[in-house]
């Protein structure tokens, strides 16, 4: 018999096959799980070279996949930025980005993330003289939390050459006053016009930024990720996957990249990328493209006027016809595509275009995504499960902003369901977790229990009536990705046969309280068999 390479033993594994943990040994050859079993049935299987691993009140979980994340705006997000998540008004905010750009005087540009005007005092929108006030020499650019729109200071106008004369993108808006200045805000797409200019990096500096990602996203025990593209905030993410394939071919990639790229009417480059990129740890996925913006910032599509600005009811990206083209022409060449809808005009205009590709390319097992589905109108419920549609939500977006945020500006009479996970679950659609990082945090642990607890920032519950079960959560962020990503007959359980991909937290989730949760951490993760990262806080009993 061929003997294992390591062997996982432990009184609590969840192997993603049942609703409770098992006492079980997992045997591990090459890449691979060769069987999982009692330690008297894998006894054989160990030989004088098998590395024994024994736990007893840790869990072992498949490793998490993360099925939405933005991984080099994330790298950029964890090293060189300031993060302004705590700040309470516009003036502190400033200071906290003078404060760090003293800290950082070679820094050509000045990045900073996560400032949210819906939980300052007064809730409006900032503008650049209160950045110019605190830093005029460099250029600054602060995206808020849900990185759909970005505060910049007069320096970074100069340097991008931006005038009240710039005019708006296809979708998107260059923010001005009464009388035609710019404010310093940039809406949507036209966030692209500065970043064209901020994020101008060396391949080495890519390659700094992901090595250091790829180590977090170990200790985190997240073993594969789905990289969507994002042009308006980190473009030429194309040049990132030439850092991955290096890194692959060193044996350094710990973390399985998916990666969409654009949607686009031409599926040529497209091809291409499918064609070049598709190994078992770096590969094509299909096509991302929005639909929509973020309810905060009114560009969310409803179906009806909001509440408080009732002269419009969002915008969308493109034409609803263009939309149902550009979906058509790529179901037709047999790409996945994944929508970013938040609000319920969005979500139903994704739905209706890929009913028409249904009727128009024939059904097939397209496997179709709508990202976000932050507002749903009940009567486009069982839609995704009549249609096959995947709803891939990232739970930690409950705890980024108070509820009222989103109460204040959609009416009842829209009939709002929000962040509908147990809705759409009960309906047999499949549900995939994501973080959206760097919106959220990567770690997967803060998303299942945001998915259990359903609570803002200020305590307030999102319909309790969402919350789902800990099997729940724990399967919809490992096999449900590995379904959305073609996958789940390689990853996303532990059984035999399958990659060895495996998560070991320090507490038994089914056994202690939800509240300790957060504070639960990865002691090892194994990705494609390997140990990539332990913890030096790992007790082997």
């Amino acid at each position: 018999m061929v003997k294992a390479d390591i062997v996982l033993s432990g009184n609590h594994v969840f192997t993603g096959l049942h609703e409770r943990t098992e006492k079980a040994s997992i045997a591990i050859i090459n890449n691979k799980i060769a069987a999982v079993g009692t330690q008297e049935e894998i006894q054989p299987m160990i030989g004088e070279q098998t590395v024994i691993h024994q736990f007893e009140d840790e869990l072992i979980v498949p490793g998490f996949h993360d099925f939405h994340v933005h991984f080099m705006m994330g790298s950029l997000v964890r090293n060189d930025t300031v993060h302004l998540h705590d700040s309470e008004s516009a003036e502190e905010g400033a200071k906290m980005v003078a404060a760090y750009a003293e800290s950082r005087p070679n820094d050509e540009w000045i990045i900073g993330l996560g400032w949210d005007h819906t939980n300052w005092q007064h809730k409006e929108l900032p503008h650049r003289k209160v950045l110019d006030r605190y830093i005029s020499d460099r250029p600054v650019i602060l995206f808020n939390a849900e990185l759909h729109y970005a505060w910049v200071n007069s320096k970074a106008i100069e340097v991008c050459g931006l005038t009240k004369d710039t005019p708006n993108p296809d979708y998107g808006q260059v923010g001005k006053d009464a009388i035609g200045e710019l404010t310093g805000l940039l809406f949507e797409h036209a966030i692209g016009y500065v970043t064209e200019f901020a994020y101008r990096f060396s391949k080495e500096k890519r390659a700094s930024l992901i090595k250091d990602l790829l180590t977090e996203a170990a200790k985190y025990g997240v073993t594969s990720v789905n990289d969507l593209f994002a042009a308006n905030t980190a473009p030429k993410q194309v040049e990132d996957l030439e850092v991955y394939s290096h890194f692959e071919e060193q044996g350094t990639l710990t973390t399985r990249i998916h990666f969409s790229p654009e949607l686009k009417m031409d599926v040529d480059d497209a091809n291409r990328l499918k064609e070049k990129y598709r190994s078992d740890k770096l590969a094509f996925s299909g096509l991302k493209q929005f639909i929509d913006g973020v309810v905060t910032g009114h560009t969310a599509y409803l179906l009806d006027v909001y509440k408080d600005q009732p002269e419009t009811t969002g915008d969308v990206t493109k034409q609803p016809g263009e939309i149902k083209q550009l979906v058509k022409q790529a179901d037709k060449h047999g790409f996945q595509i994944r929508f970013h809808a938040i609000g319920n005009g969005a979500i139903r205009l994704a739905l209706d275009a890929f009913e028409e590709a249904i009727r128009e390319n024939g059904k097939r097992d397209a496997r179709h995504i709508i990202e976000h589905v932050e507002v749903l109108h009940p009567d486009d419920v069982q839609r995704f499960q009549k249609l096959g549609v995947i709803a891939s939500f990232q739970p930690s977006h409950v705890a980024l902003m108070p509820k009222e945020a989103y109460t204040s500006r959609i009416s009842e009479k829209q009939k709002p369901l929000y962040f509908p996970v147990k809705t759409i679950m009960d309906t047999e659609a499949a549900i995939a977790f994501g973080t959206d990082f760097p919106v959220a945090p990567l770690n997967p642990l803060l998303g299942i229990y945001h998915a259990l607890t359903r609570t803002d920032l200020n305590g307030q519950s999102w319909e309790g009536a969402e919350k789902i079960s800990l099997a729940q959560a724990i399967r919809a962020y490992t096999i449900t990705p590995a379904y959305g990503s073609f996958r789940e007959n390689e990853l996303g359980t532990i059984e035999e046969g399958k990659l060895a991909d495996i998560s070991v937290l320090n507490e038994n989730l089914f056994e202690i309280s939800i509240d300790k949760i957060p504070e639960t951490e990865a002691i090892m993760t194994v990705m494609d068999g390997r140990i990539v990262y332990e913890s030096k806080k790992k007790i082997i009993k």
